[in-house]
């Protein structure tokens, strides 16, 4: 089927179903579109939209979608739950985080265009045909191959309704960590929702290219959870740990960087509290010799700490933000 015909309200009731989306068509003719789940019920209610495999070499969404479907009793249902497990299938045969068709990031083209790339044109009916039918979206992703994250829920706002349904959502998704930053910045999945005026919310776990049984948990967890948080779901909701509160900026593009190549030696782990000055990792030579003393530029706590010891001049090395509530309790880790 083609993306641009889809509609969910022509799919039958009470059941669920597979239907490859397509965007456009590869070298030798054969489709090249998305895959997606999609369960309904016969009453109408609410939707859920859950995208996952945005970047190509993040997995642990997938897994949590095609189990929160293994464990669906459509009949149960009161509304609609339309779910993506790969969203990004060129990238995801790459085992990389941006497209290998058109070397574009899928995480920063939204709303994309009709009559673009490849990537365009995903996000463009992405959010046309399914984002914009959301009461929620969430949107699951990972630190990818070459970085790792703690697990956290984060949502957007600026002091508005959509920002606190966002933050609602994101306290009944259950992460262990809460992150809430106060801008939305553009070409995101959350940033086409915001701008359609649907609440919006996303994850982040640990990465690396391997599924981590636990990981996929909380994300399963998570999103039967905010099933029961719109009543698509009966039932209460299955709380997690009390999260560690979050706050700043999320844009990763402005994480910290490494001055010259060579090898990274981490000296904090996530979650670590650092205050600025502090050294966060060296990066060594070929030789063994320290080249560079990466130190942190703020205060702040670690949410994102290169794993790939190969570290490449102007690669992203660290991320730090704030915590919400200084007096929290101190969950740091090694």
């Amino acid at each position: 089927m083609r993306f641009a015909d889809f509609d969910p309200d022509a799919l039958s009731a009470g059941e669920r179903h597979r239907v490859y989306l397509e965007v456009g068509s590869h070298l030798d003719g054969q489709p090249l579109g998305v895959p997606l789940l999609c369960a309904r019920s016969r009453q109408r209610g609410p939707t859920l939209v859950v995208l996952a495999c945005v970047h190509g070499d993040e997995y642990e969404g997938m897994a949590a979608i095609h189990e929160v479907f293994r464990r669906l009793e459509p009949g149960r249902l009161r509304g609609t739950i339309l779910a993506v497990p790969t969203l990004n299938l060129p990238a995801a045969a790459a085992v990389h985080r941006f497209s290998p068709i058109d070397h574009l990031n899928l995480a920063r083209v939204f709303p994309g265009r009709p009559d673009g790339t490849v990537t365009e044109r995903i996000a463009h009916y992405t959010d046309r045909h399914l984002i914009a039918r959301a009461d929620l979206l969430v949107d699951l992703h990972s630190a990818g191959s070459r970085y790792s994250m703690p697990t956290l829920c984060g949502y957007c706002t600026l002091g508005d309704a959509i920002g606190e349904r966002s933050g609602a959502a994101a306290r009944a998704f259950g992460a262990p960590v809460l992150w809430q930053h106060n801008e939305v910045p553009p070409g995101r999945t959350l940033s086409a929702a915001h701008e359609r005026g649907i609440p919006s919310v996303y994850a982040e776990t640990t990465g690396g290219t391997w599924l981590r049984a636990a990981d996929v948990e909380v994300y399963v967890r998570g999103v039967l959870n905010l099933m029961r948080h719109l009543a698509i779901l009966d039932g209460p909701l299955e709380p997690g740990p009390p999260p560690l509160l979050l706050e700043g900026s999320g844009n990763l593009d402005f994480a910290i960087t490494a001055e010259v190549s060579g090898y990274l030696r981490n000296a904090v782990g996530l979650l670590d509290a650092v205050a600025k000055g502090d050294l966060l990792g060296t990066v060594h030579d070929p030789w063994g010799d320290a080249v560079q003393e990466i130190r942190a530029p703020q205060s702040g706590r670690v949410v994102m700490r290169r794993e790939t010891p190969l570290l490449l001049v102007g690669e992203m090395a660290y991320a730090l933000t704030g915590d919400k509530r200084p007096d929290h309790e101190d969950r740091s880790r090694g």
